[in-house]
């Protein structure tokens, strides 16, 4: 038996996580993958780059900082190596290059900015395979602060998949158009409209937060129903009440509200009446991709 450490950086446009992971290797069997540290800090680049165009002097000193502490972190953990990701905000960035080369000289770790297709197909490197095998149907929607990526699975394949620019941080300041919901839902209706029955999958804090709150079992789906009626409760609160009432983080309490509204219309426009919320994400993704990628010889970033 052995034990392997990896890390993944997901840079999103709400919130920076590091995410190490503990991979057991037993001969003869598939190997395990278990979190051993998750660190969230919500510097939130997408108000920055949505609104004016660029990461700001101070939050780009505030992901600095945070990759330097990321660095030492893995360090401590022995991690053998990782992977460092930034999406919808980074890759939008005018400066987004220019601080990727900045954070490498200051922090030694090297930002690869990936676009929606390649975040889609890093998530699907994750136990979303275990929940798609089968004759069923299903739409796995994956709501960030910059984009949602949408996927259709049938018989466990992919089917149709598609980023769009529509998420927590740009409908917060409102920078998504009528026109890009219009072609959300014709999108998902269109992909969708052969299948009788699907569900939903959805990833994301947002909805983890909501799944959690419910108290259902691990592997049981939330409803429709309940998910509007728990979008209604959250838009009687106002923001400060989510917070001192409900308990809900400050980084958390206004994203929420969007983030709900994203998956009601996914699966109004779907039909779908269930949606199953596994623990996975881009940080598993990157993970997983990064451990075989070991196993098969590629070159990887080491920490060292």
């Amino acid at each position: 038996m052995k034990v392997r450490k990896f890390a993944a950086i997901d840079i999103g446009s709400n919130a920076v996580r590091l995410l190490i992971s503990n991979v057991l290797e037993v001969d003869g069997a598939s190997p395990v993958f278990s979190k051993s540290s998750l660190v969230r800090v919500p510097i939130r680049l997408g108000t920055d780059v949505f609104l004016n165009g660029k990461v700001s002097d101070e939050n780009a000193e505030r992901l600095a900082e945070s990759m330097k502490a990321f660095k030492l972190l893995m360090g401590v953990h022995k991690v053998e190596a990782y992977k460092a990701c930034a999406t919808s905000a980074m890759r939008e960035a005018k400066n987004g290059e220019e601080l990727t080369k900045l954070i490498k000289k200051k922090s030694g770790v090297q930002i690869n900015i990936i676009d929606g297709s390649d975040e889609a197909a890093i998530i699907a490197n994750t136990d979303l395979q275990a929940l798609i095998e089968g004759d069923k149907a299903y739409l796995y929607v994956d709501v960030g602060g910059g984009s949602t990526e949408f996927t259709v699975y049938s018989n466990g394949e992919t089917i149709a998949s598609k980023s769009f620019k529509i998420g927590t941080v740009r409908i917060l300041n409102e920078m998504v158009k009528h026109e890009t919901w219009v072609e959300v839902e014709q999108w998902i209706r269109e992909n969708t409209k052969d299948f009788s029955k699907i569900s939903l999958i959805g990833s994301g804090g947002n909805i983890n937060k909501i799944f959690k709150i419910s108290g259902k079992k691990e592997g049981t789906p939330l409803t429709y129903k309940y998910l509007s009626s728990y979008y209604q409760f959250l838009m009687s609160f106002s923001y400060e009440e989510r917070i001192s009432i409900l308990g809900l983080n400050q980084d958390r309490a206004d994203v929420i509200i969007p983030a709900a509204r994203i998956y009601i219309s996914a699966m109004k426009w779907s039909k779908a009446i269930k949606i199953y919320v596994p623990k996975i994400g881009l940080s598993d993704g990157i993970v997983k991709s990064l451990y075989y990628s070991t196993i098969e010889g590629n070159k990887v970033v080491d920490t060292e």
